[in-house]
């Protein structure tokens, strides 16, 4: 810039020609008349390095394509980059939507997004829902964390997803009361509009699971007898059901931040998530598809009346569970468990006096006659290998 000043200054004593000023700064004759001529035009401040960016861009988005995509995330604000280019392209086609950097630099630069910083990624050690091929496979059921609404009462969002589709089939907030009586009714809903899974993937906490022989609850003792496996996850193991813990995370940000002031509001908020989740909201692992476009109900539909027990072979002894839990045995009251009143278990004969005690298709433990008690309990279930749900079809 001084050597610029300069070079203006002596062309103005008028002691130099224009030759002589080009030789002198060792620049051509034509750059002494381009900076002559910025002086001319803007004075001083003509002297001052422009930018060289090109005034036109010909692959630059145009203003109405920008107001598209900052008016859909005006009413979207959780969905990012992906989802949001998934829903211009619809809109505008495929040769005028811009690439999702582009997206998310549009978003940077109004303020609508920051760049997120990386973490260290774990190297997983199983993969949760392999298996999971088509719809009704695998449903996953679970609470989302309970919280206060505006007035101060309880809500505890009881949430059924499909495990291949992601559809949320079910999401109800409940208030103080989320035992078997409050739950069932919503799995019979849930069934009669969707028909039933092959499993449940669950945790192994209440109404889903119990502690007592074989973790079984009433709840999950009545989906055995509607021919539903039971899955569940590893203790203090969220990521096994990562597919749904994914999707609770999307439901609070979506409606409880901050939470509307009744239930009655707060589950108007669910319906009205349930319904853009499901509909409009693509999804990365469906390949941008939304759930409601890869989902079909299943072809198992819900019977009123359950189906007879299953049959046990005829070398085993049958005994029906009395209302105390017991059945007996040689005149003596062996107890099994509450949540078995009323079934009828089988009990093979393993050799020595032992029994293995059946339930339907579940092995809960081994009862020894002479010792009059089960010396073999199964307080857990193993989680179903992954072909078999597979071989079930």
């Amino acid at each position: 810039m001084s050597e610029r000043i300069k070079m203006i200054t002596e062309y103005e004593s008028g002691d130099y020609t224009i030759s002589e000023l080009a030789d002198y700064y060792e620049v051509s004759r034509k750059t002494v008349y381009k900076w002559l001529e910025r002086f001319e035009a803007l004075g001083w401040e003509g002297l001052k390095e422009q930018s060289r960016a090109p005034r036109h861009h010909p692959n630059a988005i145009g203003a109405d394509i920008q107001n598209q995509l900052l008016k859909l995330k005006g009413k979207k604000p959780l969905w990012g980059a992906p989802k949001l280019r998934e829903k211009l392209l619809e809109r505008i086609g495929s040769e005028r939507c811009p690439a999702e950097s582009t997206v998310s630099e549009i978003l940077r630069r109004h303020g609508l997004s920051a760049r997120l910083k990386r973490k260290a990624r774990a190297v997983p050690s199983e993969q949760p829902l392999v298996h999971c091929q088509k719809p009704n496979q695998v449903w996953s059921g679970d609470f989302k964390g309970w919280f206060r609404t505006g007035n101060g009462q309880r809500c505890t969002p009881l949430t059924i997803s499909d495990g291949h589709s992601r559809y949320l089939l079910c999401c109800q907030g409940l208030g103080e009361a989320t035992g078997h009586a409050s739950v069932k009714p919503l799995f019979i809903q849930t069934f009669r509009e969707h028909g039933m899974p092959r499993a449940i993937r669950t945790d192994n906490g209440p109404p889903f699971a119990g502690l007592g022989l074989g973790g079984l609850s009433p709840l999950a003792v009545w989906w055995v007898r509607l021919g539903i496996g039971l899955e569940r996850i590893e203790p203090g193991c969220p990521q096994q059901n990562g597919r749904h813990e994914r999707m609770h995370r999307t439901l609070k940000e979506a409606t409880a931040k901050p939470p509307a002031h009744s239930l009655g509001a707060q589950q108007k908020r669910f319906d009205s998530f349930q319904k853009e989740y499901n509909e409009e909201r693509p999804h990365e692992a469906l390949g941008q598809k939304t759930p409601a476009s890869v989902y079909e109900p299943s072809a198992r539909e819900y019977s009123e009346r359950l189906p007879e027990p299953r049959g046990y072979p005829e070398d085993w002894e049958k005994r029906g569970v009395r209302p105390n839990g017991e059945i007996r045995w040689q005149g003596q009251c062996i107890y099994l468990s509450q949540s078995l009143v009323g079934q009828e278990i089988g009990l093979e004969p393993v050799g020595d006096g032992r029994w293995a005690v059946h339930f339907e298709t579940l092995r809960l433990g081994v009862f020894d006659e002479r010792k009059k008690r089960l010396v073999e309990k199964c307080t857990r279930l193993p989680a179903p290998e992954p072909e078999s749900i597979q071989k079930s079809e």
